[in-house]
């Protein structure tokens, strides 16, 4: 740091940046902008998060990237207050969907497919309109599939911090395919015959 400054003056450094940032920004982001280090920057965070545990905002982290979101209980007078009214409601195999790609992400569309046993452009292409999985990658593999992943709005909409909050699932491990679509073909054609 160029001062130094006291833990209480970095988090409220802290909270100022997040609170003007549009979008979730690194922890690295911030210890630059600060001039201190990352685990400075950290400890901000940890202390930033118990402070508003209970005020209208929360600190929402997803890998090293964070922000400020409104507390999920708000949602009601938000909306009222911003004369905005939800109809989009999420369909069965959306949620089926937005399921397997939260517990097992990054995860390819044949891999999804190879869960569900039904095909998933569909389901997938709207769950990215909605901007609650986004493609994170492509796997080096045949074909290279595009690696799916949740984001940001995913946590804001089922009010989460964090992953860390979904619920532990206990379900018996599956095999996925490990690349492309050939291993999926390969056992259709074998039900086939």
């Amino acid at each position: 740091m160029t001062t130094e400054l006291t833990n209480q003056e970095l988090v409220k450094i802290v909270e100022g940046l997040l609170f003007v940032a549009s979008e979730p920004v690194t922890v690295n982001h911030l210890a630059s902008a600060v001039e201190c280090s990352p685990e400075e920057i950290e400890a901000a965070l940890t202390a930033l998060k118990e402070d508003i545990q209970n005020r209208g905002i929360r600190l929402q982290r997803q890998g090293q990237k964070v922000q400020l979101v409104t507390a999920p209980d708000l949602t009601d007078y938000i909306e009222r207050f911003l004369g905005l009214t939800f109809t989009g409601k999420l369909s069965t195999p959306a949620l089926e969907t937005l399921a397997i790609v939260a517990y097992q992400q990054p995860i390819t569309r044949p891999q999804i497919e190879a869960i569900r046993g039904v095909n998933s452009d569909g389901v997938l292409r709207t769950l990215v309109s909605k901007g609650l999985v986004e493609e994170v990658g492509r796997m080096d593999s045949v074909g290279h599939p595009a690696l799916f992943a949740t984001t940001f709005e995913f946590l804001r909409y089922f009010g989460l911090d964090s992953m860390d909050q979904l619920p532990e699932l206990d379900l018996p491990q599956i095999k996925l395919p490990e690349n492309g679509t050939d291993e999926i073909e390969q056992e259709m054609a074998l039900s086939d015959e």
